[in-house]
């Protein structure tokens, strides 16, 4: 048994045994502001490593987190709960912080990852007009934020009222569309992308692309990389659990 093989077993059984049987989800009502949807662990309600309610706001969100739990096996690998760990970090870490979490995520417009161009080759810069300048006229037509474009990676300073008009686009955000936005943030380089995408803008699949045209033009030259393939495939997990939250609302 190779190293990587012993390591993996060890891994595996240093996971939590499955304790339940059944998963479902319920409806719980709020006192006079609506309803939401928990869920249950063989009719037990779960909760957040915080201890709080695991609940969301619609059925279709629910069901999803349901899925995750379905899907264990013999142990519950956390590793495969993108949805779950991205509910959890909006219970645990963004309620009560959503001006902090929002703060960040504007932060990340002003290295926007749409407003850095490449100098060459000609292909690369067209793959990146073709992505990203639609991002930018989105912006400037729906809240009115016009973005500086820079060649390479030295800063640029962006005008402080499209990063105003930004901030003003997420008051309406809680703390669960926050948290999924702030991942798509991170995983894509770009607040722009990340609004864009939950705004309904750009689908999930364009979004993907459009976060990596640079790495698409790179493996196209030289090819890919089984590792950089196997991390790529774990974001586009995060990204897709983080898109099911607006897709879901």
């Amino acid at each position: 048994m190779s190293g990587g093989e012993e390591k993996t077993r060890r891994d595996a059984r240093a996971l939590p045994k499955r304790f339940y049987e059944d998963v479902s989800v319920a409806e719980r009502s709020l006192d006079g502001s609506g309803r939401e949807w928990q869920l249950l662990l063989d009719a037990r309600a779960v909760r957040t490593p915080g201890k709080a309610l695991v609940a969301v706001p619609s059925q279709r969100l629910a069901e999803a987190l349901a899925e995750e739990w379905r899907a264990q096996t013999e142990r519950i690998d956390p590793a495969t709960m993108p949805l779950t760990k991205i509910v959890n970090s909006a219970i645990d870490g963004v309620r009560g912080r959503e001006t902090e979490v929002a703060a960040d995520i504007v932060a990340f417009a002003g290295s926007d990852l749409v407003c850095y161009r490449a100098e060459g080759p000609d292909d690369l810069v067209a793959m990146q007009a073709a992505a990203w300048d639609r991002v930018l006229e989105w912006a400037r037509g729906v809240f009115g934020a016009r973005f500086v474009l820079a060649q390479g990676v030295m800063p640029v300073e962006q005008p402080s009222t499209s990063i105003e008009a930004l901030a003003a686009e997420l008051r309406d955000f809680d703390a669960l569309k926050l948290c999924a936005l702030h991942v798509i943030t991170t995983l894509t380089g770009s607040a722009l992308i990340a609004l864009a995408h939950a705004r309904g803008e750009l689908s999930l699949e364009a979004a993907w692309q459009a976060a990596h045209v640079d790495e698409d033009f790179q493996i196209a030259q030289w090819g890919a990389d089984e590792e950089a393939t196997e991390r790529r495939n774990k974001r586009w997990a995060e990204f897709q659990a983080a898109s099911a939250i607006f897709e879901s609302a």
